[in-house]
């Protein structure tokens, strides 16, 4: 499938939700009717687990393995291993192993695009590739940045981020600049939204006055919900084990909202092109 758009959920913060936003955000393409892989880029693999595979340190094949491979320049099938989630989305699982990892990318050749290499072996088979990096910005987020061609930013709705969104900014424009010419960054999502406090909306208020001038802040709020943390447990997304809940709607028009600024860059892409 050609134009595939492969996007990095990122934000060096832990608990912003960037792990229930690939879930929720993947599968929510895919009852769109894309054909979507999910990759889990943090060595606590909580994208495996929240999908239903609590056991991941027993799983043969991992992103490690398909990093491992492309480092030795070795020519295996670059999608055994690539698991089927019932709702419809795959996964390239990690655990414990890609901690590993980190120190031996250091010592490698094109060290900042080895995933990106295995990327490009698979995603003509998708639509849309979503990256759940770990928190930190180190080798292997480096990576994600550089395989994708953009970024989501999951911000937690409850503190200002302004430090740490300054060093992530930094980062992108680091990898931008001497990378991946092409990475932009699709917007900023408020996540773990709760309604009922002033500092949720202070915060929301803070970020478009900080930010949205430059970088799109996403409608679509995901607000706080008891259901949201449950379902990680359950090894199924918000839609299914909470189709009606508030949080469900919200990713769905998160979705939308991914969905229409793919359709608008395909249109300018097609103009440039005449």
């Amino acid at each position: 499938m050609p134009n595939c758009k492969t996007i990095a959920i990122c934000n060096q913060k832990g608990g912003t939700g960037k792990t229930t936003t690939t879930v929720n955000l993947g599968i929510g393409l895919a009852k769109q009717g894309k054909k979507v892989l999910l990759v889990d880029a943090d060595p606590q693999g909580d994208l495996t687990t929240c999908l239903g595979w609590k056991d991941n340190d027993s799983l043969p094949t991992t992103i490690t393995t398909k990093l491992s491979e492309i480092m030795r320049e070795e020519n295996g099938n670059p999608h055994f291993g690539i698991l089927h989630h019932e709702e419809n989305v795959d996964l390239l699982p990690a655990n414990l192993e890609l901690s590993a990892m980190e120190m031996m990318l250091v010592t490698t050749m094109s060290r900042e695009t080895v995933l990106r290499t295995y990327l490009n072996k698979v995603k003509n088979d998708y639509e849309y590739i979503l990256i759940d990096c770990m928190p930190s910005l180190g080798m292997v987020t480096l990576n994600a940045l550089a395989a994708a061609d953009s970024v989501i930013i999951p911000v937690q709705a409850q503190y200002l981020p302004a430090k740490g969104m300054t060093q992530l900014m930094q980062t992108i424009g680091k990898v931008k600049q001497h990378i991946n010419p092409n990475l932009k960054i699709d917007g900023i999502l408020l996540n773990i939204v709760d309604n009922r406090t002033n500092l949720a909306k202070s915060t929301a208020d803070a970020l478009r006055k900080n930010y949205g001038s430059v970088i799109k802040i996403y409608h679509s709020a995901i607000p706080m919900a008891v259901k949201a943390a449950e379902v990680a447990s359950k090894g199924v997304s918000i839609y299914k084990y909470e189709p009606n809940s508030p949080a469900a709607k919200a990713y769905a028009e998160l979705t939308k909202e991914v969905l229409a600024d793919g359709r608008k860059k395909e249109r300018l892409h097609s103009a440039d092109a005449r």
